[in-house]
């Protein structure tokens, strides 16, 4: 899996200063390679726009596609779109750097690739939203009327026997004392 990862390293040493732009595709076996990804599934198109300077590269990244969620009401898989950019600068230092931030990542001088797979993976990850629902983050869908009916049928039985069960036995065989 981790060989599937390497189309998305960018060699940027022997590129001339200015602007590149790359494309790469994301589907399920980019989801594949991380276990506890909350996307499985996912037919994304990346555009990555590289403008290469010397003391550092911009990073802007545009990201289009489709994700696969499961609706938290109604257990139904959909389609969610998902449009989004994010920018990452890029610095090159000779000695260590502690000050990463979320939008700053910092490179050695000799290094001469760019892995970005951690970094989409990422991205597209924080998108999930934390509650799904077919109605909300899909396209012209509904949740599923027979899974909802189900739903409340169930939830109706489960409040009856939960009364039933409620009572402590030990106060059971008081009231039938009390009845005689």
């Amino acid at each position: 899996m981790v060989k599937y990862l390497k189309q998305y390293r960018i060699p940027f040493s022997g590129l001339t200063a200015g602007k590149h732009d790359f494309e790469f595709e994301i589907d399920d076996k980019f989801f594949d390679c991380y276990e506890h990804s909350l996307v499985k599934n996912g037919d994304l198109k990346v555009l990555v726009q590289f403008q290469k300077q010397e003391t550092m590269l911009i990073v802007n990244f545009s990201i289009e596609g489709t994700i696969k969620l499961t609706c938290d009401v109604c257990l139904n898989e959909f389609d969610s779109p998902l449009q989004f950019t994010e920018r990452l600068i890029v610095k090159f230092v000779n000695e260590e750097w502690d000050n990463d931030t979320e939008e700053v990542l910092v490179l050695s001088k000799t290094d001469y690739e760019l892995d970005i797979a951690g970094l989409l993976y990422e991205y597209i990850n924080v998108r999930v939203p934390y509650y799904t629902k077919c109605s909300e983050q899909g396209i012209n869908l509904t949740c599923d009327a027979e899974m909802l009916s189900k739903i409340s049928n169930s939830s109706q039985e489960n409040e009856s026997s939960t009364e039933e069960e409620k009572i402590d036995p030990r106060w059971a065989a008081l009231k039938n004392i009390k009845n005689n």
